[in-house]
C-alpha cells in the first residue's frame, strides 16, 4: 500500500484570500448592527478599499453614509477622521501645517509638522462640493499618490488608505461644482438610496443609530487589508474580458449621446475594481458579472452627455452606459 501525498500546504495569500471569503460575511453581519439594508453599497466600499481606491458616495440626507463609512473603518480596525467642507475650509486645513514649538527648557523654537484629518486610513470627505476648488485639489495628490506635500517637503500616507467624499445631489445651493479630472480620480460613485420597506421597518424598530460604534467588533486588521491589496493585481483576467472591457470603454468614445467617454485611466479602474470584486467573493480569476455589475458605479460619473450639458439631465448618462452594457456582447 502506498502511502498517502502529503497535503498542499495553502501559501500565505491563499490563506489570506480564504478568511476574506470566510470573512466576508461576518463582516456585513457585524455592519448590520447599524448599517440596515445597504449590503450592496457595503460591498462597493469594500471593494474601493482593496483596490486602495477612492469612492464618492450621493444620496439625500439621512440614509446613513456618515454612519456607514465610520462603521467600516471600525470593523476592519482601522483608524478614521472626518472632514466637514465649508466654504471657509482652507487646504492647510486638511493636509496640517508647520507650527513653530518654543522648547521649554532652552526656549529655542523650530518648526513641527502638525499632520491634517487626511492621515488616517478611511478619511471622509463630508459633502466635498460645498468648499471651493482650491481647497478640493488639496485632495488631487493624497487620492491619486497617497502622500502629500507640505511646505516642499512630501510626506506619505499609511497604508491602507481610502478617501469616501459624501455630496447630497440635491442640494446646490452654496456649492461647487467637482471638476471632471478629480471626479476621474475616484474609483467609483456609489448612489445610496431610500431602504426598502421590510429594512426600514427594522430601522424604526432597532433604532440601530442609537448604538455605539465601539459595539461594533473589528474582523479585520489594517496589515491584513495592505495584503489583500498586494493580491488584487494577481486575480487572473482572461483576455476575453480585457477586450470585453475595452469594447464597453471604445462604445462610451463613440456614443453620439455622449461629450465625453471614459478614459484610459476608468478602463484601469474598471479593471482593478473587477480583480477586487472578484478577491471579495473568494476568487482568483474575474468573470463576466464582475465587470457587469461594476461598469456603471466607475464609468457613470467619468462620463458627461450632451443631454446634461443642454438640460442638465444628470440621470441621462446612466441611461446611455446601461445601453452600451446591454448592446454589447458578453464573452462566454
Amino acid at each position: 500500500m502506498t502511502d498517502s501525498p502529503a497535503p498542499t500546504q495553502a501559501t500565505g495569500d491563499e490563506a489570506l484570500a480564504d478568511k476574506l471569503k470566510e470573512s466576508r460575511d461576518h463582516i456585513v453581519q457585524e455592519l448590520r448592527k447599524q448599517i440596515v439594508g445597504q449590503d450592496d453599497v457595503v460591498e462597493l466600499v469594500l471593494t474601493t478599499l482593496l483596490v486602495g481606491g477612492n469612492s464618492i458616495i450621493t444620496g439625500v440626507p439621512g440614509l446613513a453614509k456618515t454612519l456607514l463609512v465610520q462603521s467600516v473603518a471600525q470593523v476592519l480596525d482601522l483608524k478614521f477622521s472626518r472632514i466637514q467642507f465649508t466654504p471657509d475650509l482652507m487646504p492647510s486645513d486638511i493636509t496640517g501645517t508647520d507650527l513653530i514649538q518654543e522648547d521649554p527648557d532652552t526656549r529655542q523654537r523650530r518648526m513641527v509638522f502638525a499632520p491634517g484629518p487626511v492621515f488616517a486610513n478611511v478619511v471622509l470627505a463630508d459633502e466635498i462640493n460645498r468648499t471651493t476648488p482650491r481647497t478640493q485639489s488639496a485632495l488631487l495628490e493624497a487620492m491619486s499618490e497617497e502622500q502629500v506635500s507640505v511646505e516642499g517637503e512630501t510626506r506619505h500616507l499609511e497604508r491602507p488608505f481610502m478617501l469616501i467624499a459624501t455630496q447630497n445631489p440635491f442640494e446646490f445651493e452654496g456649492t461647487y461644482y467637482l471638476p471632471e479630472n478629480q471626479l476621474d480620480r475616484f474609483l467609483l460613485r456609489v448612489n445610496v438610496g431610500y431602504p426598502e420597506r421590510s429594512a426600514e421597518h427594522r430601522i424604526l424598530t432597532t433604532q440601530p443609530g442609537r448604538n455605539a460604534l465601539d459595539d461594533l467588533k473589528p474582523v479585520m486588521h489594517g496589515s491584513e487589508v495592505v495584503q489583500l491589496q498586494d493580491r488584487v493585481p494577481k486575480i487572473r483576467m482572461d483576455t476575453t474580458l480585457v477586450e470585453y472591457i475595452l469594447d464597453l470603454v471604445e462604445a462610451s468614445r463613440h456614443d453620439e449621446q455622449l461629450h465625453l467617454g471614459v478614459s484610459p485611466r476608468g478602463a484601469l479602474a474598471l479593471t482593478q475594481a473587477s480583480q477586487a470584486s472578484a478577491l471579495l467573493h473568494g476568487r482568483d480569476y474575474v468573470i463576466p458579472d464582475d465587470v457587469k455589475q461594476l461598469f456603471l458605479p466607475v464609468c457613470a460619473h467619468r462620463v458627461v452627455s450632451k443631454s446634461y450639458l443642454s438640460n442638465g439631465d444628470a440621470n441621462a448618462t446612466a441611461r446611455i452606459l446601461q445601453n452600451i452594457l446591454d448592446q454589447i456582447p458578453v464573452p462566454r
